[in-house]
């Protein structure tokens, strides 16, 4: 079996590289390659899966659809070429799966040669990689991570509108997906597809698409087995890791979640640094961050935006503020994501995938709407839409501190806001799930 992944975006390759690592674990693996259309596939290529094609990271980031002036800055950085390129690489890989045409006498028609049972494309993301996997000729499978139909409903019915004019072609359709959508998904070539909750996949399977509701990648490989394994991959000397990661027992442990992608990221921190300060001041109790910073990001840059906010550094990575029982910590920790994520008690976010992880642990994410190009108002507000009671959104930083302090005197919406996040987000292990359903189809 040979599969060539199709991914779009960051969030995408990791999903993606989550589903070929279990691939890789069967008994007889299959012969992986990847193309990641959006930036330079970095999580492939570290991780051994050799890459097909052209690469290249476009202005935008891939986030086109916030804002359509970064389509013509992407356009302007070649973005056409790069397409074209992009779909030769992969109808050459196509072409090598395929049999060998027949002998024909002179005059005789020719019959185009039939792709092999045992080659797939397997498209991560939206309609991009769909549509790549479409135009390859070989059979596809699809895991849909950018659309749900929490978008405009829940198990209770139609969510309110934001205006007429807003979804009004998903609502006329009954579907998230649009009919083109659904067209890619209904053609013979596409084998399975795997929507990212209960409630798409039911709505897909209703249409006649073979939906399969295996969960959703992103909780994967999220694990933290707790105090036995807190030490790992914090390169600090014994008396800096215990005051690095010392959660006082009265403290509110709140987790960071700036975003990955600079310089984005970096206009988040001030934002969420201005929600971190107003909290210290509003609270009555200690604090402890914990900022979940993405290997790509600098943390001089974030230590310097520390500094102006009057944070003193105690330890590498680590700081305080305040002054006796009210000093609050902070630690800046990059390599420990699943252990941010698990240790706090909640979190104040301005990311797309982090996010969703989060609640996904059944937590709750106070959202601030930043600048973009991916964080932006209208992203955040179908964030909450997404991830429903999990998330608030507060238009103003300073905003956070009173939205917290509401919320953890009211012990009945953090129960509705666990069972909500892992409902939404669904249980570990669909990854493995997704890998064993692409090769009990590749023997069928």
């Amino acid at each position: 079996m040979r599969v060539l992944c199709l991914s779009n975006g960051h969030g995408e390759d990791a999903i993606a590289l989550r589903i070929l690592r279990e691939l890789q674990q069967q008994s007889e693996p299959p012969e992986l390659a990847a193309l990641p259309i959006v930036g330079e596939g970095h999580a492939y290529s570290d991780s051994g899966i050799p890459l097909i094609g052209s690469v290249k990271t476009m202005p935008s980031g891939g986030f086109i659809y916030q804002d359509g002036r970064q389509l013509v800055r992407d356009i302007r950085g070649g973005l056409l070429q790069l397409t074209l390129a992009q779909l030769r690489a992969i109808q050459a890989w196509a072409k090598e799966a395929a049999t060998p045409t027949p002998h024909t006498s002179f005059g005789e028609a020719h019959e185009p040669p039939h792709p092999t049972p045992h080659s797939l494309i397997l498209a991560v993301g939206d309609i991009v990689p769909l549509l790549f996997a479409r135009l390859s000729g070989l059979p596809y499978a699809f895991v849909g991570t950018a659309k749900s139909e929490y978008y405009l409903r829940d198990e209770g019915g139609w969510l309110p509108r934001r205006s007429w004019w807003d979804d009004r072609l998903e609502r006329w359709t009954g579907c998230i997906y649009h009919p083109w959508e659904r067209w890619l998904m209904s053609h013979p070539n596409c084998k399975a597809v795997f929507p990212r909750d209960t409630i798409t996949a039911t709505s897909l399977k209703r249409r006649n698409i073979p939906a399969f509701d295996l969960g959703n990648p992103m909780m994967d490989r999220l694990d933290w087995e707790g105090e036995g394994e807190k030490d790992k991959g914090l390169r600090l000397k014994d008396e800096e890791r215990d005051l690095a990661f010392n959660l006082k027992p009265s403290a509110l442990t709140i987790a960071l979640l700036p975003g990955s992608r600079p310089p984005e990221a970096y206009a988040n921190w001030e934002t969420i640094l201005q929600a971190v300060n107003g909290m210290i001041a509003q609270m009555p109790r200690p604090l402890t961050f914990l900022a979940a910073i993405a290997p790509g990001l600098e943390t001089e840059t974030l230590h310097k935006a520390l500094m102006a906010y009057r944070w003193q550094q105690v330890a590498e990575g680590s700081y305080t503020v305040g002054l006796g029982d009210r000093k609050s910590t902070l630690v800046l920790a990059q390599r420990r994501f699943a252990e941010c994520l698990h240790r706090a008690d909640v979190a104040i976010a301005m990311a797309g995938t982090a996010t969703e992880q989060f609640i996904g642990l059944g937590k709750p994410a106070i959202i601030i709407p930043g600048k973009g190009p991916q964080f932006t108002p209208g992203f955040a507000e179908a964030q909450t839409r997404l991830l429903g009671a999990s998330v608030m959104l507060v238009k103003e930083p300073d905003r956070a501190a009173a939205v917290i302090q509401s919320l953890l005197q009211n012990p009945d919406a953090l129960q509705t806001i666990a069972e909500n996040g892992r409902r939404r987000m669904g249980a570990p292990g669909a990854a493995n799930r997704i890998a064993q359903c692409l090769m009990e189809m590749s023997v069928q």
